[in-house]
């Protein structure tokens, strides 16, 4: 009797096993079918124009997205609208989902902090301007004492230069990097950021930068998506999860789960955490052009694939928020 029981157990085990097999070979086989037919799409929803501290235009980044296939793609330039109007018309001249963004650079408890606004309004883009009008008087002020403090130990830059070379005459310290390499002091732009633009170095006098939490409130009141950027570059899980509570009464969306830089684990981890404080994800590449060559439009270093679902979702929010 424990023998024909025994049996059976095992016979209805190895059936159970094979139902989960060919049902996992069933969901690859259609997986890979919706790539080849093109059905599976995906987004990016964190990029950069010459606007900021990005070598393509806006045009160019929507004629790319066009290029590669994506389904939406964001710019989020630093601080600043001034490509949204571009970027915004090219989408619909060629047929490109596009996301009004900008990546506002705050602080909280004394740390940088990244907040990425999307579904930007053109109503808004003159309050926008207005709030960072004074950060940005801060940061051309901290540009130039880098320049001149540069230059004591033998770095000569042209700081004019520099700023002529910008599209709107704002200037980040990837524009000085840039500058740094062309000059030869350093090899590459990620040289210059790990070695004499940071501020351990004594060059670099960060400027004040306004509130995380008040710029929060501020995408909040204007109706359009916050979303906290590649929170793993700046904090720990300890301080993401001491800032997050704070960040969500203020009225924060999302996090960035898919980032260019983020291992397997960092994904996995911030997703979890996006799950248990309710938040939604996002994600971007961080494309720059050429001043992050290391990193493409839509997969980072090879290693990113956002599903359209993702931004889809943002959508919903960003609709049901104006309702």
């Amino acid at each position: 009797h424990r023998r024909v029981v025994a049996t059976k157990f095992t016979t209805s085990n190895n059936l159970f096993l094979s139902y989960v097999y060919y049902t996992k070979l069933y969901v690859i086989f259609n997986t890979l079918f919706d790539l080849y037919r093109g059905n599976f799409m995906f987004c990016d929803l964190h990029t950069h124009s010459t606007f900021s501290d990005g070598t393509f235009s806006p045009t160019e980044i929507v004629l790319k997205a066009k290029e590669i296939g994506l389904d939406a793609v964001a710019l989020c330039d630093h601080n600043t609208v001034a490509g949204l109007d571009e970027f915004v018309s090219a989408g619909k001249k060629y047929g490109v989902t596009t996301v009004a963004g900008i990546e506002f650079s705050t602080e909280y408890n004394s740390k940088q902090l990244h907040i990425v606004g999307l579904f930007i309004k053109k109503e808004n883009y003159s309050d926008i301007t207005e709030i960072m009008a004074e950060s940005q008087k801060l940061k051309e002020e901290s540009n130039k004492l880098l320049v001149k403090n540069l230059a004591k130990d033998g770095y000569i830059l042209d700081y004019d230069k520099i700023k002529n070379s910008t599209v709107d005459g704002f200037v980040n310290r990837a524009n000085i990097a840039a500058a740094l390499m062309q000059k030869g002091y350093v090899s590459s732009v990620k040289e210059a950021f790990q070695t004499l633009l940071m501020s351990k170095f004594g060059y670099y006098v960060p400027p004040k930068r306004p509130s995380s939490l008040y710029i929060i409130e501020r995408l909040k009141g204007f109706g359009s998506i916050s979303v906290l950027a590649h929170p793993f570059l700046n904090m720990n899980e300890d301080e993401l999860r001491e800032f997050l509570p704070k960040a969500k009464a203020c009225g924060l969306n999302a996090t960035e789960a898919y980032y260019s830089l983020f291992d397997n684990a960092e994904t996995e981890l911030a997703e979890k955490i996006c799950d248990e404080y309710g938040l939604l994800k996002s994600g971007g590449s961080d494309f720059h052009g050429a001043t992050k060559p290391d990193i493409s439009l839509g997969v980072g270093k090879g290693n990113l694939a956002i599903p359209t679902e993702i931004y889809k979702n943002l959508a919903n929010c960003y609709h049901n928020f104006r309702l």
